[in-house]
């Protein structure tokens, strides 16, 4: 019997070690293109505004984040580089703005060892696409549109900046 129970007890301490929710990302939502894609962003705006408190605010520019780094992996997958680039510097933009939320949360007195947990497995998974975007993008590609000048894209720069990003966020 006293086995039994010791046996029952180490098998729930191994099985609560194991259990671990990996950080996942959503499915690509309205792209360029789309006739209700300018709508959706527009409404990804007006959502900060519904977005009271520290929490609230890490969880809404995480969410952004998020769809965004989706977008822009979707669209460099097509090879629609000039729209993927904006997508990772919105990314990009809204990452960087979560880590002053969760200061501000600690601040006012919240418990925040939660979201900082999940702000570093997101970079962690951020981080891993953009290694996957590096493997398939161009270094750099030539965007000419019709009635102007050509632009190089520095793709590979933009996406090593981006993980740059991420990673200073995980060494905090």
């Amino acid at each position: 019997m006293i086995i039994r129970i010791i046996i029952i007890i180490l098998l729930i301490i191994i099985s609560r070690s194991l259990v671990y929710a990996q950080y996942i990302l959503p499915y690509p939502s309205y792209m360029p293109g789309n006739k209700i894609y300018k709508v959706s962003r527009i409404l990804d705006t007006v959502k900060n505004w519904w977005s009271f408190g520290d929490i609230a605010q890490v969880k809404y520019h995480m969410s952004l984040s998020d769809k965004y780094l989706v977008e822009a992996k979707t669209l460099f997958e097509y090879n629609q580089y000039l729209l993927g680039v904006d997508a990772l510097k919105r990314s990009d933009s809204e990452f960087i703005q979560i880590p002053s939320h969760i200061k501000q949360g600690e601040k006012n007195g919240k418990v925040m060892k939660v979201w900082k947990r999940t702000l570093s497995d997101a970079a962690k998974v951020h981080m891993d696409v953009l290694d996957k975007l590096i493997l398939i993008c161009p270094n750099e590609f030539q965007w000419s549109p019709e009635k102007d000048s050509p632009t190089m894209l520095p793709l590979h720069e933009l996406l090593y900046k981006s993980i740059g990003i991420r990673s200073t966020i995980l060494q905090e």
